[in-house]
């Protein structure tokens, strides 16, 4: 028996429809998580254990005191939460295709980018849960907002937007490996730098030269720097602009190699 040829996704669906496939299948991935609540335990209970950490056991050494480093605590750990966030975006959909839920997908008549796009925008809902359980929870240890509403939804704004840019590198490395399992193992190599290589934690004025040079130009770093002058004052707008270019170039790379990761992956 001659098996069965499944159609190639649609290449010349036009921008409407490939946004309008995009977000009915964001959607889905809202209903998974509705459905599957316990696959938010990363980002609820992650943020809640790190900030005790950090504050408790770092916080007299680094910040002179706990109330004081946790005021320059927070906007660091919001973006480390939101980078880390990212790396269930690869796994999720690297579980649909070995689970055979991407067959599906070819035989509609779909943009071809829509199955990996719609999973990027549902990992919005991802985002908003671990920065909402990271600054309540922070709240009631103490921290404070010194600026005014508006400066805080730039900076929410802002770090989520980084974080959907940053999704392509998860959805990339998920098109990659064979195993769901492999995923965050492979990225936790390119997160850790990021993430621990950055002023997030300590001042950078304190680390050796030729680590200091790598915080400088680290995107976690602008990032942490716009986020620290949006919550608690100070100049911001030029980090902000060169954290968001370097999101647009991490989008820019990765979006393609995930496409054509895609494409091989699924012959």
């Amino acid at each position: 028996m001659t098996a069965a040829v499944l159609p190639r996704p649609t290449a010349t669906v036009g921008l409407s429809e490939t946004l309008r496939h995009s977000f009915a299948l964001a959607g889905r991935a809202v209903t998974k998580v509705r459905k599957n609540p316990e696959s938010l335990l990363d980002v609820t209970l992650q943020p809640i254990i790190f900030l005790v950490l950090f504050v408790y056991l770092f916080g007299g050494a680094v910040g002179g005191s706990t109330d004081a480093y946790l005021q320059v605590l927070l906007p660091g750990l919001m973006v480390q939460n939101i980078v880390f966030a990212s790396l269930g975006t690869g796994m999720a959909l690297n579980t649909d295709i070995t689970k055979g839920m991407f067959d599906r997908f070819r035989s509609m008549p779909i943009a071809r980018s829509a199955p990996l796009i719609g999973a990027v925008l549902g990992d919005i809902v991802r985002f908003v849960v671990t920065l909402t359980v990271l600054f309540v929870f922070a709240t009631i240890m103490g921290f404070r907002v010194q600026t005014d509403p508006g400066r805080f939804l730039i900076a929410v704004v802002l770090l989520i937007a980084f974080g959907l840019c940053l999704c392509w590198v998860s959805v990339w490395v998920g098109m990659l490996v064979k195993s769901p399992q492999a995923v965050p193992g492979t990225l936790v190599a390119f997160m850790f730098p990021l993430t621990f290589g950055s002023n997030a934690f300590v001042p950078a004025d304190t680390l050796p030269g030729w680590l200091k040079a790598w915080v400088d130009i680290n995107p976690v770093t602008h990032l942490t720097d716009a986020g620290r002058g949006l919550l608690l004052g100070g100049e911001w707008v030029g980090s902000a602009a060169i954290a968001f270019a370097w999101a647009i170039g991490i989008a820019a790379v990765f979006l393609p190699l995930a496409l054509r990761g895609y494409r091989k992956r699924l012959g």
